[in-house]
């Protein structure tokens, strides 16, 4: 069980990540009633001005919870059947009856096979940075282009296969929320965004999260300082980036109690009904972004500490931000940080990042701000 909160432990972990090289970061954590909410460092590094807990964030892949909920809806509504080939609503769209064998729980859980298209967009769009052959100039090149999502799906779809239909481990990859946002707007009628606003943004009462249309995040806010590794020094803000190479596997934009409101009410069944939260909970082995194995659900997965308690949630990053939020599975510890610098760590010579005192730092603000 986590223990109940301490203030000045949680201040500590907090200003720790920040003397580590973090510029700055914010914090609400939830335990039953007992809500603390911190920051350490700066918005700006320019200017000074703090970072403080109300600010709105990028949240990254956290979107995909999101999503994934908007999907389960419809398929409560009788819309969508999670276990339909994807080709039932989208025909043609995917090649070589992948259509056929594709579903829509494939998609949510990362085993549909299709490939990641994000390296494929700079191969072919020059639009993002290949860590293997570029640098970070494409980050800036392409801060207001707005992408159609469909280019971006066609390049996911293209590319060759990472694996057979709900084959196992699955490869986490933006292209199947992608592909999920388009099915939404294929059964409702309306995008994506619009879709999820409204019945889950809007439904949980969060009054400062949106899937953005434009390049800013609205005040307050932090810039968002990116390094790639090391490759841009100092860090550069981009904090203004039109969100459109992700759209609905990446794009929200939310504040860290928003984040803790949103998967109370999701684990309340508040959101989804018991029995779709059930399958969101029923988890693949999935190889992650980063080379490793994780359990995986729809648009969820489990964070365990050896002989603790689990958390349900998701991480996410995007250009100079960073954030986690989790449940732990009584629904009684919430906790969602943010932070505002991401790929810190500089390479080794063989391409993998070194180790960084922020590694430590945060890990143990993590483990301090779940169980205490």
């Amino acid at each position: 069980m986590s223990d109940a909160l301490d203030p000045e432990v949680l201040d500590a972990a907090v200003e720790n990540v920040h003397r580590a090289g973090m510029p700055g970061l914010f914090a609400e954590v939830r335990d039953g009633d007992q809500v603390w909410r911190g920051a350490a460092g700066v918005a700006d590094v320019d200017t000074g001005r703090p970072v403080t807990a109300d600010l709105r964030h990028r949240v990254g892949s956290i979107t995909k919870t999101f999503t994934a909920a908007a999907v389960l809806q419809q398929v409560e509504q009788g819309r969508i059947v999670l276990d339909a080939p994807i080709g039932r609503y989208l025909p043609g769209l995917l090649p070589d009856g992948r259509g056929e064998a594709v579903t829509v729980r494939m998609l949510m859980n990362h085993t549909s096979g299709l490939a990641e298209y994000l390296p494929h967009a700079y191969s072919s769009l020059k639009a993002f940075p290949a860590l293997a052959d570029t640098g970070p100039q494409s980050l800036d090149d392409h801060r207001f282009t707005r992408f159609d999502p469909a280019e971006l799906i066609a390049l996911g779809v293209a590319a060759p296969a990472v694996g057979p239909p709900g084959g196992a481990p699955g490869l986490y990859s933006n292209t199947n929320y992608l592909l999920l946002g388009k099915l939404l707007e294929e059964v409702t009628g309306t995008s994506a965004e619009r879709c999820i606003t409204r019945n889950v943004i809007e439904r949980a009462g969060l009054r400062d999260t949106e899937l953005p249309t434009g390049p800013y995040v609205g005040e307050p806010h932090s810039r968002l300082y990116e390094s790639w590794f090391g490759m841009i020094d100092p860090p550069r803000d981009y904090s203004v980036y039109d969100m459109s190479w992700v759209g609905p596997s990446a794009s929200l934009i939310s504040t860290v109690s928003d984040l803790n409101r949103f998967f109370g009410m999701l684990l309340a069944g508040e959101i989804v009904s018991p029995s779709s939260l059930a399958q969101m909970r029923r988890t693949v082995p999935v190889v992650s972004q980063e080379g490793r194995t994780i359990e995986y659900g729809l648009g969820l997965h489990p964070t365990q500490a050896p002989g603790q308690d689990t958390f349900w949630g998701h991480g996410g990053t995007a250009w100079g931000a960073g954030a986690l939020a989790v449940i732990s599975a009584d629904g009684r510890r919430r906790v969602a940080v943010a932070v505002n610098l991401q790929r810190w760590n500089a390479l080794d010579s063989a391409g993998r990042p070194r180790p960084h005192p922020i590694d430590d730092a945060l890990a143990a603000f993590h483990r301090v701000a779940m169980y205490g």
